[in-house]
């Protein structure tokens, strides 16, 4: 039943406690990021999920049942989502939460449940969340909010009349949010469209306009996948039709990124693109791990190298004997299942099993981990910790140099 709100301002302590989130489309997308990062233990339930959701599943950041909601499924929950396309199904999902006196947002109706999400503007470490019970004067109210705090000093970027029917290919850098830089900040907040990666920070996803269009162009590794031409194609169409369209990518857009395929697709259609570099995951994850690509009188080369397909594969186009002769860093990205046989490869072509090696897992988030070992046992290492992408390999003698930093 429809009834005005007015809300009242709290904010809630989710750490370790169950939140369910009844759907997986790119309203689920947009609030798991958020919830994950207050501590909350999500609990996803739809038949089917977006493939950023699917590597939040196969990460174990999340549960998630492939099936309907059912009666009974918000049981013992503190908080509630209920955001799939069918209203019936919402209603049913906020009646629940009633009777268990569980707090729910339903995205679909804003009145309707006992909840509303905030509009939000972050500057830095301060958060400031706007509620109005009704969604267009929610906006309105976060946008006099962003102008008072442009007033105190903050820079709050308005929207430039002039990126319209244009493209951006803003890199996102390594995944943790405030790696992102300021320029694609800035670009993503006036954006119309955002075409996102699964590897691309997801919580400023959150904090965009309610009727910012988000393309969840996720590449699953050896998953199902946006077909390039697709994205492609999306781009072009959205800019055509007067639209301001972030690319957002996680590292950089022109490192293994496709980004130049993009930039292509848009110059031959005649639609104005530009590229904002991003921090790329091949040194900046390493150095989050202590790690330097490079250090003096140890080495005077480094090598990205994608390891997507493996040494022998008639697509290689990498020459792993000449790789193995050098004294340098090789830093592999995109290569967790075909580690072992890169590893194999280098050691056949005469690189020394014993030297250094590191492998690095969720860079730059919460959950990064680091493995050092040696050539030798790279593969075993990757098994005996069951490491899953996104994962970076490091392979020289800068992987046995002492973590000098200062972990959390």
């Amino acid at each position: 039943m429809m009834r005005p709100v007015n809300p009242y301002p709290v904010g809630l302590d989710l750490e370790g406690r169950r939140v369910v989130v009844i759907g997986g489309g790119s309203v689920a997308q947009r609030r798991i990021p958020v919830l994950l990062d207050s501590g909350a233990v999500v609990h996803l339930i739809s038949p089917g999920i977006t493939p950023t959701l699917q590597g939040l599943v196969d990460t174990g950041r999340i549960r998630w049942d492939a099936r309907e909601y059912r009666t009974g499924d918000l049981e013992g929950a503190w908080y509630v989502v209920a955001a799939t396309k069918d209203s019936l199904v919402n209603a049913r999902v906020a009646a629940e939460a009633e009777q268990h006196r569980t707090f729910c947002v339903r995205s679909d109706a804003v009145t309707s449940g006992s909840a509303v999400t905030p509009a939000v503007v972050r500057r830095d470490e301060m958060l400031v969340a706007v509620l109005t019970g009704d969604r267009a004067r929610t906006v309105e109210a976060r946008d006099v909010v962003a102008r008072a705090l442009a007033d105190a000093g903050a820079e709050v970027p308005g929207y430039d009349e002039t990126l319209r029917g244009s493209v951006a290919l803003v890199g996102g850098g390594p995944g943790a949010d405030d790696l992102l830089t300021i320029r694609g900040r800035r670009l993503l907040s006036k954006a119309d469209v955002v075409v996102a990666d699964r590897l691309a920070p997801q919580r400023p996803l959150s904090e965009l306009r309610p009727d910012v269009e988000i393309v969840d162009a996720a590449k699953i590794p050896y998953g199902r996948a946006m077909a390039q031409e697709a994205i492609n194609e999306v781009l072009v169409d959205r800019a055509r039709q007067g639209k301001f369209v972030v690319r957002l990518k996680g590292g950089d857009s022109f490192l293994y990124g496709r980004g130049y395929e993009e930039a292509i697709a848009c110059a031959e259609a005649g639609i104005p693109c530009t590229v904002v570099p991003g921090v790329t995951s091949a040194f900046s994850v390493p150095a989050l791990a202590g790690i330097p690509v490079t250090h003096r009188g140890m080495n005077h080369e480094v090598t990205v190298v994608s390891g997507h397909v493996p040494p022998g594969h008639p697509d290689s186009l990498v020459n792993w004997d000449a790789l193995a002769r050098l004294r340098g860093t090789i830093v592999v990205l995109m290569g967790v299942r075909n580690t072992p046989a890169i590893a194999a490869a280098l050691v056949a072509a005469g690189r020394a099993g014993e030297t250094p090696a590191a492998v690095i897992v969720d860079g730059s988030l919460d959950g990064q981990a680091s493995h050092r070992c040696t050539l030798a046992t790279l593969a075993g290492t990757l098994e005996e910790h069951d490491v899953r992408p996104p994962a970076i390999v490091v392979i020289g003698e800068v992987a046995g140099l002492p973590d000098a930093l200062t972990h959390d």
